[in-house]
């Protein structure tokens, strides 16, 4: 059995968006079974809050495990793996992710203030990169709070595979994406390489 655990945005529950979609999509492989959870103070994400409820959600960490996130979703799994001894994973697949935010994302005190820990903690890339080589992200050319400076980031940091859709914004509910091909066929191809 393959375990995909599934991370959502800032702001977000596990029903949002395309979440459902992907879930639904992917478990028409009896072999694969998708944990998607609703992460705590969700308004507010804290890392600490954040990557200790991923830690109460994840029984094992082998390369029969991946991960799916969303925008914050993507850093809590990093930030996740950087402090976990591990062999290796089965794979990441990261969509609108970032390791800084456009000023649109942060104009107001309280976005300002909850994202600056996210922004200026630094991560582990390397202990991340020795757990899977196998690291897409996915990234649209008009999204409002990524710049598509982010990509080239986790090309560098990553080693990852990159995919540019048009104009879908930040991939989220908010821009009516239900659900979106490339994370359907990135997930799969994922899974599939081991």
């Amino acid at each position: 059995m393959k375990t995909i655990y599934l991370v959502h945005c800032w702001d977000g529950t596990s029903n949002d968006g395309w979440y459902p979609w992907i879930k639904e999509n992917l478990e028409k492989n009896k072999d694969v079974k998708v944990v998607s959870f609703d992460m705590p103070n969700t308004e507010h994400p804290d890392i600490k809050e954040w990557t200790d409820k991923l830690d109460t959600m994840v029984e094992i960490l082998n390369d029969g495990v991946y991960f799916i996130g969303h925008s914050i979703g993507c850093q809590t799994i990093m930030r996740y793996l950087e402090n976990k001894e591990i062999d290796k994973i089965g794979g990441l697949l990261f969509v609108a992710p970032w390791l800084d935010l456009l000023p649109n994302a942060i104009s107001d005190e309280d976005s300002y203030n909850t994202a600056y820990p996210w922004i200026n903690t630094e991560i582990d890339f390397n202990k991340i990169k020795k757990s899977t080589n196998n690291i897409t992200c996915i990234f649209s050319d008009n999204d409002y709070f990524v710049s598509l400076d982010e990509e080239n980031k986790f090309k560098l940091n990553l080693d990852a595979k990159t995919i540019i859709v048009k104009e879908k914004g930040h991939i989220s509910a908010d821009d009516d994406v239900f659900e979106l091909k490339e994370i359907l066929e990135s997930a799969i191809e994922m899974i599939e390489c081991n």
